[in-house]
C-alpha cells in the first residue's frame, strides 16, 4: 500500500527525490504555497499527509502554512517539515502553535522515507482502532436496543395475561348473585400493586395497571367500582390520568383515590385541589385502606 503525499516548499531536490526514490513507497503530488492550489490539490488527490520541504524559506513565507492549518487539521492531516537545524528551528519561531512533525537533515533518502512510512503507519493504526471502538459501541447499542424491545414485549405480554385474567374474574363474578365491588388499582410499581391485591383480594375484585394508559384501556370495556391511583408515575401521571376520567362522560362519576408517598404540606394541598374522593399515604396502612373505600362505597350505594 502506497501513501500519497502532498509535497509544497523551495526544496526541490528533496522533492524530487520523493517521486524518484521513494516512488515504492509514496504516490507523490506537489503544490505551490497558494491557499488555493493547496485547498485544490487536497480535495482531488485526497493525500495522507502534507510535507513542507524547506530551503532558504524566510519567515513571513513559512507563516503562508499558517493559512492552511485549519484545513490540514479539519481532515486530520499529519504535517511534516524537513529542514536542516536552523530552518526547522526559523519554523518552529514563525509558527509556535502548529503541530508539526519535524525530520531534521542531513538524513539519508532512506531515513526520511522510514520516518514518514513509521508515521503513517502509526496513524494508520489509530485510526483502525478508533474504528474498531466505534463499532463496538454501535453493536453495544445494537445490543441495548433489542434488549430494551424484548422488555417492552416481555411487558406488554404480562400486561396482556393481566387484563386476560381481570376480564376473567369480571366475568365470572358479573354471574354472582350479589355481584362482589371491584378496585382498579393503578401503580408503576408492581410491589405496591402486588401488596394492596393481596389485602384487597377477599372482600373485592381488583385488577391492576402499570400505567396510566393501562388503566384508561381497561376502563374503556370494563367496569369498576372505584379506582387506587397512584398520584407520581412515569409518563402519565395521577393527576392527568384523573383528568381524563372526569372529562369522559361514561366515567366522570367514578370514586377515586389517591395513593401518595408525599408528604409535603404543598403537595397534599395539590392532590387535594385535585378533588378526590381520597387520599392515602404510602406506605399503605391495611386498616386505613379499608376504612377509606368502605366509606366511599357505602356512600354511592
Amino acid at each position: 500500500m502506497k501513501y500519497k503525499l502532498l509535497l509544497t516548499g523551495n526544496n526541490k531536490t528533496v522533492i524530487s527525490e520523493f517521486f524518484t526514490q521513494m516512488d515504492f513507497s509514496f504516490e507523490c503530488m506537489s503544490t505551490s504555497e497558494r491557499y488555493d492550489d493547496i485547498l485544490n490539490h487536497m480535495k482531488y488527490f485526497q493525500p495522507d499527509a502534507f510535507v513542507y520541504c524547506l530551503f532558504r524559506e524566510n519567515p513571513d513565507e513559512m507563516k503562508k502554512l499558517i493559512n492552511v492549518e485549519n484545513l490540514i487539521f479539519r481532515q486530520r492531516l499529519p504535517i511534516i517539515v524537513i529542514g536542516d537545524p536552523e530552518e526547522c528551528d526559523m519554523f518552529t519561531k514563525a509558527a509556535p502553535a502548529m503541530e508539526v512533525t519535524m525530520l531534521q537533515r542531513p538524513m539519508t533518502t532512506r531515513k526520511i522515507e522510514k520516518a514518514v512510512v513509521k508515521l503513517l503507519d502509526a496513524r494508520r493504526e489509530q485510526q483502525e482502532q478508533e474504528e474498531r471502538e466505534w463499532q463496538e459501541q454501535e453493536r453495544k447499542a445494537l445490543e441495548r436496543e433489542a434488549q430494551e424491545r424484548e422488555a417492552q414485549e416481555k411487558e406488554r405480554r404480562e400486561q396482556e395475561l393481566m387484563e386476560a385474567a381481570a376480564a376473567v374474574i369480571a366475568a365470572g363474578t358479573a354471574q354472582e348473585e350479589k355481584r362482589r365491588k371491584h378496585i382498579l388499582i393503578v401503580d408503576d410499581d408492581s410491589s405496591v400493586l402486588k401488596l394492596i391485591k393481596g389485602y384487597l383480594s377477599e372482600k373485592y375484585d381488583v385488577a391492576t395497571a402499570i400505567s396510566g394508559k393501562v388503566a384508561m384501556k381497561f376502563l374503556e370495556t370494563r367496569r369498576t367500582d372505584l379506582v387506587l391511583l397512584d398520584y407520581e408515575m412515569p409518563g402519565e401521571n395521577g393527576p392527568a390520568v384523573l383528568g381524563k376520567i372526569r372529562s369522559d362522560e361514561h366515567i366522570k362519576n367514578l370514586p377515586v383515590v389517591f395513593l401518595t408517598g408525599v408528604t409535603d404540606k404543598e403537595k397534599i394541598q395539590e392532590v387535594l385541589a385535585m378533588k378526590p374522593q381520597g387520599y392515602l399515604l404510602k406506605p399503605i396502612d391495611a386498616e386505613r385502606l379499608f376504612a377509606s373505600i368502605d366509606g366511599i362505597l357505602a356512600g354511592k350505594e
